[in-house]
């Protein structure tokens, strides 16, 4: 409520004193790791098949803790248990999709039992030669993960050997995913070490555990086409801009070939680190000491083995499982089949998504039955004969508007109101996916918004309130009334909101026989984007009447440049409407 407060004392006379003294939320973490602070027994839980992926949460808490999951339904949110800081500032999103857990702890991936065996016939791992101005290594990361303790570990590595080292890190801020940079030099003596930090062109080895970061000043400048070895992590983290936009994707691909360009292609090594990591060792903190060991197997490093494991061990911290890491990316270097046949073991195998235009239709034709009855999805499916035929006759062989009106049109048909949030609430799925990431202590309650109980509203908001897990038998009974929905005995149909769902629905299919109406092979393309700009529509309440602004505003634009119709910029801008 701090900008509440903020304008509040803004209309007062004279100087104002605001004070706000709150512990820094990774210190908190911190300290709970010891015990020195209290953790509290409550963790939220993000219900998949009721977010909507309006990223509302992100921008009220800006927690790098709320990262992507791809779904059948798009891209939505999940809380990354591991990494959360628990000041809950993400419940201040104003979706009905999380669920509070108390007394209960995350469950962890199981690690995989390893035989030591699978060891015992790696090839020596050979060493990188030490020149006379000696030997550099930029190691690149986010803050949390074990940049500095990598460092670290080579210089003790180096130090055991009698040889000298520098040391110099830059970190970042770990509950923001921050940049962290550690430069490392080794030399035969200590006379070669003129500065810590590494120069233009002077990196003979890229650690990049964070592509993006790898990809940062502080990093680029120190790398050289002709010089430079790097050993990836093919797995990026979530960066900051996917909380100011919610659909920010980084191109992997385009990340890799830029760093692919700056360093020794030849000598250039790309490893799903944290998903191999996470698989076979249960965590994905494990990915930095993998790549240390590929980087090693690969002659990477011009330190021994033997003096890196013994380093691991004088740090004292999870030294089985470090060395574990470590060995297991030295057989990933040796062969990296045998390592990914053991990762594609234990990796959970999810259900193919919809990909034709036919799973698709058949797809949502289910969920609109479920959703409400056979009739709708009926409706539905007549829809998407009229528009693929259409589109046969205007561009044959292609299905790019049949593809995404399919998924359009049964996001508008299937909006989410009081009945379809009950139906998901009280849904089994949801127990079992509770089930399966908490212990089985784990005792849930909802946080909700009924428009009965609006009472104060909270920073121009609905206020949000805590429901037991009684709630769960008037929702029960609310989800089995879904046949009431768009009658006129719909007690929530005449709400402005569902009104203006209804209304969006209509508007859709005028805009689309419309459009369908003076489509062509040339304009073929703007069509698919204006038709898929319903995908602007989503979140609750008045998060949903921002982004039905939004959509409007996007569909002028994208209509007028379909009929290439200027539009003055002092006239209204109204949904395309049917001729």
């Amino acid at each position: 409520r701090l900008d509440e407060f903020q304008r509040r004392l803004r209309e007062v006379g004279g100087c104002s004193v605001l004070i706000y003294e709150q512990t820094c939320a990774a210190e908190k973490r911190r300290r709970r790791k010891t015990g020195a602070f209290p953790n509290p027994p409550k963790r939220l839980f993000i219900a998949q098949s009721v977010c909507e992926g309006c990223g509302d949460c992100s921008v009220q808490s800006t927690c790098v803790s709320l990262v992507p999951v791809e779904t059948e339904f798009g891209r939505k949110r999940a809380i990354d248990q591991s990494s959360c800081n628990k000041d809950y500032s993400c419940l201040g999103g104003f979706c009905p999709s999380f669920v509070t857990v108390y007394d209960a702890e995350p469950r962890k991936p199981k690690a995989l039992a390893i035989d030591e065996a699978l060891f015992a016939d790696l090839p020596p791992a050979p060493r990188a030669m030490i020149g006379d101005a000696g030997y550099n290594v930029m190691i690149t990361g986010i803050g949390g993960t074990g940049v500095v303790t990598v460092g670290a570990l080579l210089g003790m590595a180096a130090h055991l050997e009698g040889q000298s080292m520098s040391l110099f890190d830059m970190t970042g801020l770990s509950q923001k995913n921050g940049a962290v940079y550690s430069h490392v030099r080794i030399a035969a003596n200590q006379g070669a070490v003129h500065a810590q930090r590494l120069g233009r062109g002077e990196a003979d080895l890229l650690l990049a555990f964070d592509l993006v970061a790898a990809l940062g000043a502080e990093s680029a400048t120190a790398l050289s086409p002709t010089r430079t070895r790097a050993v990836v992590n093919g797995d990026v983290s979530p960066t900051l801009a996917f909380q100011f936009d919610r659909d920010f994707d980084p191109d992997t691909k385009l990340l890799t070939a830029q760093l692919s360009r700056a360093v020794d292609k030849d000598s250039f090594t790309s490893a799903n680190a944290s998903a191999i990591a996470l698989a076979i060792m249960g965590d994905t903190i494990g990915a930095n000491l993998f790549l240390l060991g590929v980087a090693a197997q690969r002659g990477g490093l011009p330190v021994g083995i033997q003096a890196i494991e013994q380093a691991v061990a004088l740090n004292g911290v999870a030294v089985p499982f470090n060395i574990r890491a470590l060995r297991l990316g030295r057989l990933y270097a040796a062969n990296p089949q045998t390592v990914l046949d053991m990762a594609r073991g234990v990796t959970p195998c999810q259900r193919p998504r919809a990909e034709t235009v036919d799973e698709i239709i058949d797809h949502r034709a289910a969920h609109l039955t479920v959703y409400q009855n056979a009739a709708l999805a009926q409706r539905y499916r007549d829809m998407m004969a009229k528009v693929r035929a259409q589109e046969a006759d205007v561009a044959p062989g292609r299905n790019e508007l049949s593809r995404t009106v399919a998924r359009a049109y049964a996001k508008l048909l299937a909006y989410k109101d009081e009945y379809e949030v009950a139906r998901m609430l009280t849904d089994e799925r949801l127990r079992a996916d509770i089930a399966s990431a908490f212990d089985d202590t784990a005792r849930i309650t909802f946080n909700l918004a009924p428009p009965i109980l609006a009472g104060r509203k909270v920073n121009g908001r609905p206020r949000k309130r805590e429901f037991g897990s009684w709630i769960l038998v008037p929702l029960g009974l609310l989800a089995r009334l879904r046949g009431l929905r768009g009658t006129a005995f719909d007690p929530f149909g005449y709400t402005a909101e569902r009104r203006m769902e209804r209304g969006l629905v209509k508007d859709y299919v005028q805009l689309l026989w419309s459009t369908l109406a003076d489509i062509t092979p040339a304009n073929y393309d703007r069509a698919v984007a204006l038709l898929a700009a319903a995908d602007e529509i989503r979140g609750y309440g008045p998060v949903k009447e921002h982004s039905v602004e939004a959509y409007r505003a996007k569909v002028a634009e994208l209509d007028a440049a379909f009929r290439k119709t200027p539009i003055a910029s002092d006239t209204p801008r109204p949904l395309a409407r049917a001729k």
